[in-house]
């Protein structure tokens, strides 16, 4: 065995099968005191096992002299989004190069990794020294505390090792604002401005909560709370005495579905999948535009869209936009409309723009691309496979827009489309 493995098979064998399936059949034995003791004995092996992650992802940012890469290879190896592996990566960092002691717990099984992103996240605006101040001044005030008062404490530490570097820290804070946009359970999603100037945000609620109570008469039927987030979204789309403005959503739906004849559900570009019921009435709204695609009837795949519609007759452009739907790197789905269009074999290299080379990629990782030890291939059937700098490979595939279809029994045609 070579010595890069040996601390793999070591952790493999610490956390085997045999000895989880020991455990989880003793569970239905134990009563409720030692219920909750193995909770906490299994959560304080969880602690220990994130200090191993974190020394482990520490080491790959190190042997990358922190390269941005390093948090989408993070994504990729743990199935995580890339704002969370971002944020494992800096406070692995943090940890072993600022936070010794916040480490220490975890070791000890008395601090969670979250436990460690809050005093992270608290000391990131620090000096090395007062950030390592800070770590022992928090080191007998956060074990087994929770995160909520973790991320006080902490807070509180950093504020008092440096007061004047706290007005520092609130401008940097207000220089980080930005719009999300984040997607919930099936048909909705929540738009946040993060960060923003707090007397802004507290003047923004103010008209949002005045023009939702001049509406809220005893004939309406909407709840304070949705006439709030009504008039929000109105405001966001030049409603309230402004001039709205059109933007498209895609929305990607079987014929019969829309006819009625069936419930398949539906998706729309960005968030996934949406009922039958709800994709009708966003697809009956006045300002809908109805678009004909055509499908391989044995794949599902788009093959061309049709020039039906009452605005101008797609490019290329668009046609790879509604084949893809959304970013083409696997766990990203910014929808295609709001991506770049890049070639999957650089120009420079023999690429060539047509629809077989062409992909979607997101600002952010049509940028990745161009990293080095980053390689994209796609395939002939449009499978695009991703290689990351220590040889893992990771595919993606654009969504077929229906299940497919078999061919007619009997003959070795497809059925008719």
């Amino acid at each position: 065995m070579d010595t890069h493995s040996a601390p793999v098979a070591l952790l493999e064998n610490l956390t085997g099968t045999e000895l989880l399936a020991a455990v989880n059949a003793a569970v239905d034995l134990l009563d409720d005191k030692d219920s909750v003791a193995l909770a906490q004995a299994a959560s304080a092996w969880i602690a220990r096992l994130e200090a191993v992650r974190f020394r482990a992802l520490a080491q790959l940012n190190r042997h990358r002299d922190g390269a941005r890469s390093v948090t989408q290879e993070v994504a990729f190896a743990l199935s995580v989004t890339d704002n969370h592996a971002g944020a494992l990566v800096a406070t692995a960092d943090a940890v072993i190069t600022r936070l010794p002691r916040t480490l220490s717990l975890m070791d000890q099984g008395r601090l969670s990794g979250f436990g460690a992103m809050k005093v992270a996240t608290a000391t990131a605006w620090l000096s090395d020294d007062d950030a390592r101040a800070v770590d022992a001044l928090l080191e007998d005030r956060i074990a087994d505390k929770n995160p909520e008062q973790i991320r006080k404490a902490a807070n509180h530490a950093a504020n008092t090792i440096d007061p004047d570097g706290a007005g520092k820290r609130a401008q940097q804070h207000r220089e980080g604002r930005r719009l999300t946009l984040r997607h919930g359970e099936t048909g909705v999603a929540s738009i946040e401005v993060e960060d923003a100037p707090v007397e802004k945000a507290a003047a923004a609620y103010q008209r949002i909560d005045r023009a939702a109570r001049a509406l809220n008469t005893k004939d309406e039927s909407r709840t304070l709370d949705q006439l709030r987030a009504d008039v929000a979204l109105d405001l966001l789309l030049g409603g309230q005495g402004g001039t709205s403005e059109r933007t498209e959503v895609f929305l990607y739906m079987d014929l019969f579905t829309y006819l009625g004849l069936n419930n398949d559900p539906a998706e729309l570009a960005g968030h996934g999948t949406v009922p039958a019921a709800l994709a009708r009435h966003i697809a009956t709204g006045p300002d809908a535009v109805l678009r004909r695609i055509i499908t391989d009837p044995l794949s599902g795949q788009v093959l061309d869209l049709g020039r039906d519609r009452y605005r101008p007759s797609a490019g290329l452009g668009e046609f790879v936009r509604v084949r893809d739907r959304e970013c083409r790197r696997p766990g990203c789905h910014r929808p295609a409309q709001a991506c770049d269009i890049d070639h999957s074999l650089p120009w420079q290299h023999g690429g060539h723009t047509n629809a077989d080379e062409l992909i979607d990629l997101c600002r952010r990782d049509h940028r990745l691309k161009d990293e080095p030890g980053w390689t994209y291939q796609l395939a002939s059937d449009g499978t695009l496979t991703i290689t990351t700098p220590t040889g893992q490979s990771h595919t993606s595939t654009s969504p077929p827009l229906h299940q497919p279809r078999p061919p007619v029994p009997g003959s070795d045609e497809p059925p008719p489309f």
